[in-house]
C-alpha cells in the first residue's frame, strides 16, 4: 500500500531544466516506489518542448507538475524590493509554504544534484517543531573567510549554517512562524550580496534547523569525513559543473544519469562548448566571492552591525562584546555584570537551616511570590522552557544530592527549580547556593527572594563558611538538592560550558553525595524581547549522576567529579549545537582551561 503524496520541489528557468531532467532522473531510479511522488518545477519561462522531455519521466509513482509562479509574484510584487527577484530561481524555494497550503511538508532540491539516496525515506524524517531540516555548508566550515563572514555578518555560527540545497521544509512552521513575511522585511532592511537568499534564510532559521545527515548534500567542495559511495545526494556548487569540466570532482555520477535521458547530448555539447576563456572567468568568480565575503566582514554598516546599532540594547551589546573579550582573555570566572556593591556575611546573621519561625513564615511567602513571578514569566513568554530531558535522573537517589548547572541568566534557577518540581520529589527540598553579595546587599523584590528562598550563601568570612559547609553537609544527609554554579561566573546567554571551579564538587566528596549535572542549552524563541534580543528558549538536559568514589581522597573524588561534568556538558553541547567546543582564548592567558581543554596541560 502507498503512503501519501510526498512533494518535491525543484525551482528552473529554460537555460536550467535540461540539468534538472538529470537530478530527476537519478532522484526516480532511487527512489522507493512504495510511495506516491508529485514532482514540482517551479518556473516563469521554459518551452513546451523542455516540459514534453521532463513529462517523459513520469510514470504511475512519479506525477509532474509545471507551476508557473509569475501570478504568484504579481500578487505579492508591492511587497518585493527587488525587481529582479523574477530571474532568481532560487528564491522560489522560500513561497513553498504558502503558495500549497495543503502541504505540512516539502523536500526542495537545487536541480545542480544527482540523487544517490531515497527521497521518501529522508521525507518521512521528523523534523519536529524545527522549520526545516538540512545539512551543514561545508563552505563555512571550512574556509576561514566565509566562516568569518557569517558570524560577522549574518550572526549565524560558522558551524550551524545550513546549504539550502536540499531543505526538508516544515510548511506548518513556515506559515505559523511568518516565514515569508520575515524573508521580505529583510529584503527592505540589508541586502545580502554573499549567498543571498541562503544568508536570509539561515538568518530567520537559526536555532530552528534539524541538522540531517551530512551525506544528504555531498558538496564538491573541500573534504567529506565518509567515502563518496556512501553519498545520499551529491551537490555541484559554485563553480564546480559536471557539465563545464571534464574533471569535475565526483562527475562521473553525474554522467551516469544524464546518459540515461533525452538530454545528454546537448549537456554533453554544452560542456564542449565550455571555453579556457569561461573557465578563466569561473576562477576570478570564485575569487570574487571570497573577496566579497572578506569586504562584507569588515563593512562597518554591515548588517549584524546595523542590527546591534538599531535595535539592540546597548548595554546587552555592550555585555556581548565584554564576554567575547573575557573569553580572549580567560577571565571565566568572572562576572560580566556589575552586582550591587557587597559586604561581608558574618556568621552570627545567618542561621543556614535552623530558622525561626518567623524565617519559615518568611520563606513561605518567598516561595508564593516567587512562584507567582516565574509564573508571569512564562504567561509573558520572557522564560520559555521548551523541553526537560532526564527528569527520571532526579529518582533512585538514596540520598541527597549537588546539583551542577551553567549560569547564563539571572533566572536559570527558577528553570532548574521547575525542572525539580516537574520530577515530583516531595519529600526532598531545593536549595540554592548563591553569592556573598546578593544576599547581604542585594535591594527589594529580588533581594527578598534572594535572603529567604531557600538559599544558601557564601562568605568571605571563615566561620560562615564552616556553617555554610556543616549545612551542606546536614541538607544532602536528609535527602536535599543543592544547586551549585561550578563555573563560579554569570554570562549573560553564553552557550558554551566554562572551565569549573572545584568548589561545589568538594562539598559532593565532603558528604560522600552524587552530583546530578544539567546543563541548559538554548535556541531563539520567535518572541523579541525589550532589549532587542529574541528570548532564548531553554532545555534543561539532565544527565545521570556521577556517583562518589570513596577510596579517593576528597580532593582526588572532587576533580574526577569535575572532570566528569565537565565531559558531560561538553557532549551536550556539541550534540546540541553541533559545534565542536573551542575557546578564543590566546596560548598565554589559557591557564583556567588546564585540566579542561586537550593540549593545554
Amino acid at each position: 500500500m502507498k503512503e501519501a503524496i510526498i512533494p518535491v520541489f525543484y525551482a528552473c528557468d529554460d537555460a536550467f531544466v535540461k540539468f534538472t531532467v538529470v537530478s530527476m532522473q537519478s532522484l526516480i531510479k532511487n527512489a522507493s516506489r512504495q510511495h506516491k511522488y508529485v514532482l514540482h518545477i517551479l518556473y516563469t519561462e521554459i518551452s513546451d518542448e523542455m516540459k514534453a522531455v521532463v513529462n517523459k519521466l513520469a510514470d504511475e509513482c512519479f506525477e509532474i507538475r509545471f507551476v508557473d509562479v509569475t501570478p504568484y509574484l504579481e500578487s505579492i510584487s508591492e511587497k518585493l524590493p527587488l525587481r529582479d527577484y523574477y530571474s532568481k530561481t532560487t528564491y522560489y524555494r522560500l513561497f513553498i509554504a504558502e503558495m500549497f497550503p495543503h502541504y505540512t511538508k516539502a523536500l526542495y532540491i537545487d536541480s545542480d544534484t544527482v540523487i544517490l539516496g531515497d527521497v521518501g525515506k529522508l521525507y518521512l524524517t521528523d523534523i519536529k517543531d524545527a522549520y526545516l531540516g538540512a545539512c551543514h555548508e561545508q563552505a563555512m566550515v571550512q574556509t576561514r573567510e566565509y566562516g568569518t563572514y557569517v558570524e560577522k555578518v549574518v550572526g549565524v555560527s560558522r558551524y550551524n549554517f545550513f546549504n539550502a540545497g536540499l531543505m526538508l521544509i516544515n510548511c506548518e512552521q513556515f506559515r505559523l512562524h511568518f516565514v515569508l513575511d520575515k524573508f521580505i522585511d529583510y529584503l527592505h532592511y540589508y541586502d545580502f550580496v554573499v549567498t543571498q537568499d541562503e544568508d536570509y534564510l539561515n538568518l530567520i532559521c537559526k536555532d530552528h534547523v534539524y541538522w540531517l545527515d551530512q551525506r544528504w548534500n555531498t558538496e564538491t567542495f573541500g573534504e567529506i569525513s565518509y567515502p563518496i559511495e556512501q553519498a545520499e545526494m551529491i551537490h555541484y556548487i559554485m563553480t564546480n559543473k559536471p557539465w563545464h569540466y571534464e574533471d569535475c570532482m565526483y562527475g562521473e555520477y553525474f554522467w551516469k544519469y544524464a546518459k540515461q535521458t533525452e538530454v545528454y547530448e546537448e549537456i554533453l555539447s554544452v560542456q564542449k562548448a565550455y571555453s579556457d576563456e569561461q573557465k578563466q572567468r569561473d576562477k576570478k568568480v570564485c575569487v570574487d566571492l571570497l573577496k566579497l565575503a572578506v569586504r562584507e566582514t569588515e563593512r562597518e554598516d554591515n548588517f549584524l552591525s546595523r542590527i546591534n546599532r538599531d535595535k539592540r540594547d546597548k548595554g546587552r551589546v555592550e555585555i556581548l562584546y565584554k564576554i567575547e573579550q573575557y573569553e580572549k582573555e580567560g577571565r571565566f570566572d568572572e562576572d560580566v555584570e556589575t552586582d550591587p556593591p557587597g559586604r561581608v556575611l558574618m556568621p552570627d546573621e545567618i542561621e543556614y537551616i535552623r530558622r525561626t519561625k518567623a524565617e519559615k513564615l518568611k520563606t513561605k511567602l518567598a516561595f508564593k511570590m516567587a512562584h507567582k513571578f516565574v509564573d508571569e514569566l512564562i504567561e509573558d513568554k520572557k522564560l520559555i522552557i521548551k523541553e526537560i530531558i532526564g527528569l527520571e535522573n532526579f529518582k533512585g537517589l538514596e540520598r541527597g544530592a549537588v546539583i551542577t548547572c551553567n549560569h547564563f541568566n539571572a533566572f536559570d534557577s527558577f528553570a532548574i527549580q521547575l525542572a525539580y518540581e516537574a520530577a515530583e520529589q516531595p519529600d526532598r527540598g531545593f536549595w540554592r547556593v548563591i553569592r556573598e553579595g546578593n544576599y547581604t546587599s542585594f535591594p527589594g523584590f529580588y533581594g527578598f527572594l534572594m535572603r529567604h528562598c531557600n538559599t544558601l550563601p557564601l562568605s568571605s568570612n571563615v566561620d560562615t563558611m564552616k556553617k555554610f559547609f556543616s549545612a551542606i553537609d546536614e541538607l544532602i544527609e536528609n535527602g536535599d538538592y543543592v544547586l551549585f554554579y561550578p563555573e563560579q561566573s554569570m554570562w549573560w546567554n553564553y552557550r558554551k560550558p566554562k572551565p569549573l571551579k572545584r568548589g561545589a564538587f568538594l562539598c559532593a566528596a565532603r558528604s560522600n553525595a552524587p552530583v546530578l549535572p544539567c546543563f541548559i542549552t538554548m535556541q531563539d524563541s520567535d518572541v523579541m524581547g525589550e532589549d532587542g534580543f529574541y528570548v532564548q528558549q531553554y532545555t534543561i538536559h539532565i544527565s545521570p549522576p556521577i556517583m562518589p568514589k570513596p577510596e579517593l581522597t576528597h580532593r582526588k573524588q572532587a576533580e574526577y567529579m569535575m572532570k566528569k561534568n565537565y565531559e558531560l556538558w561538553k557532549e551536550i553541547y556539541e550534540t546540541v549545537y553541533h559545534i565542536p567546543l573551542s575557546y578564543n582564548t590566546s596560548p598565554e592567558n589559557s591557564e583556567q582551561l588546564k585540566g579542561f581543554v586537550p593540549g593545554i596541560e
